[in-house]
């Protein structure tokens, strides 16, 4: 049976974190599913389909890494593409208990999904796309931050 692991996010903007965690899970995985999902509290910065021509410019490529985009719940998508694992990295503590909580969730709905937790490296540790995007609104320059695949000019 093939290992599927999910990514998922919102993705707006994709920073190193992120790719960095994708990139250091696949020797677990036959398969990651970089999934773009909706998140109905959030007010994106970036449009959709930005996003997820980013996503595939990044992975381009890379065998074991497919893009997709959902709008259901996460467990629901899992299940739809055969995934047993949700893949999700943890920067600090604050990551873990916000983390923790919705694996809990997950678990409670659908017992045959885990939630596997990879720590960002040290050197990533402190980028976040929510201070990503404040520093963009506030016209500085994002590159260090963001993979270096994509070109997000400044405002």
């Amino acid at each position: 049976m093939e290992k599927i692991a999910v990514f998922p996010g919102s993705f707006d903007p994709i920073t190193k974190g992120h790719e960095s965690v994708i990139k250091r899970a696949l020797p677990l995985f036959d398969r990651i599913v970089v999934a773009m999902g909706v998140n109905t509290t959030k007010n994106y910065l970036f449009p959709k389909e930005q996003r997820l021509e980013w996503l595939h410019q990044i992975f381009e490529g890379e065998p074991k890494i497919e893009v997709r985009e959902y709008s259901q719940l996460t467990v629901d998508f899992c299940k739809e593409i055969g995934a047993k694992y949700l893949l999700r990295g943890l920067r600090n503590s604050l990551d873990f208990n916000y983390e923790k909580n919705i694996a809990h969730m997950n678990q409670a709905m659908e017992p045959d999904i885990e939630t596997i937790f990879i720590l960002t490296t040290p050197d990533l540790a402190a980028i976040n796309a929510s201070i990503v995007r404040e520093i963009y609104k506030n016209k500085g320059n994002i590159q260090q931050f963001i993979p270096q695949k994509i070109n997000i000019p400044q405002p």
